[in-house]
């Protein structure tokens, strides 16, 4: 078994993520600085020996050189996420998402890691009308995150050109699913959406509630994952990671109500600077390169996340 380092480990994806590699028997380093990560989702260590944690923050050099020692596989999932965010304090999430990332990277290639898999953003892809988006349009980010976490691949491909650091990024398409926070202002719209109609409260829909999304389950991200990290060779490839179908929002709060049980319609409010129109990705390549196929339809995730949150 391998030997693998998650950044951002103690985050959504990145505990999910975790805990698939500790389930198959890999050994699992997890690199957080519990900023958004919570102790709490790795509260399965116990069962698991081969978890070690290390807290720290990936904008101190040294950190990431210590937590790089003996890896052969990085997940770099670390970052501070939202849009929102980044426009309020693009400096911050400049030196995480950016100079974090970079850290990562060389400290990746001093150490003879075999591959680094990098959790790349659709935001890269800006409001350009053309669907479904495909990894050989020009890049148009509309917020410094999105502008971030596109720097992020670009390093990515010239580390793999430059020093032979095998890289690939995954372009993430609206992730879903347990253990993401429904509380934090900066937090997602399904859990956002959850917690109010569980609650008997209106959702907030920022806009008109047409705007659409390519609405992701953890586990197809978790499964693009491991399948990245067992590819025969990556050469610092940009790939989409979604479903290849997309929901309006207001058609999502129709999806949960029934779910739910719910009859509390939203409340509308001005659409947010920085927000993408439409999102929906063309997922042939990540099919040819990884043999990606999502396994979870939108249905099914939300069916499977709602339970988590009603428990």
């Amino acid at each position: 078994m391998s030997k693998a380092l998650v950044t951002g480990g103690a985050g959504f994806i990145g505990s999910n993520l975790t805990e698939a590699l500790l389930k198959m028997g890999h050994q699992v380093r997890v690199l957080d600085d519990f900023s958004t990560g919570k102790k709490e989702n790795l509260a399965y260590n116990e069962a698991y020996p081969f978890l070690e944690l290390v807290e720290g923050d990936i904008r101190d050099v040294t950190t990431c050189q210590k937590a790089m020692e003996g890896i052969e596989y990085v997940f770099h999932q670390a970052a501070l996420p939202s849009v929102q965010r980044s426009v309020e304090d693009p400096l911050t999430s400049n030196a995480v998402n950016t100079g974090g990332t970079l850290n990562l990277l060389v400290a990746a290639r001093d150490a003879g890691v075999r591959r680094l898999i990098y959790a790349a953003s659709s935001s890269a892809y800006g409001d350009t009308p053309t669907l479904p988006k495909h990894e050989e349009m020009v890049p148009s980010p509309l917020s410094p995150y999105a502008l971030q976490k596109f720097t992020g691949e670009v390093y990515g491909r010239l580390f793999f050109e430059l020093y032979g650091l095998e890289t690939i990024s995954l372009r993430y398409f609206n992730i879903f699913g347990p253990k993401q926070d429904p509380n934090s202002i900066y937090s997602a719209v399904i859990p956002r959406f959850i917690d109010a109609l569980v609650s008997g409260r209106p959702p907030v829909i920022y806009g008109d509630g047409e705007q659409s999304r390519d609405f992701t389950y953890i586990d197809n991200v978790v499964h693009a994952n491991l399948l990245a990290m067992n590819a025969v060779r990556t050469q610092g490839e940009v790939v989409n990671v979604a479903c290849g179908r997309r929901v309006s929002l207001n058609q999502l709060v129709k999806i949960l109500q029934d779910i739910i049980g719910s009859h509390v319609s939203p409340r509308y409010e001005e659409t947010r600077q920085g927000d993408v129109r439409h999102s929906l990705a063309d997922i042939k390549r990540v099919k040819t390169l990884l043999n990606y196929d999502p396994k979870v339809g939108i249905e099914e995730g939300l069916r499977r996340t709602v339970e988590y949150f009603k428990k």
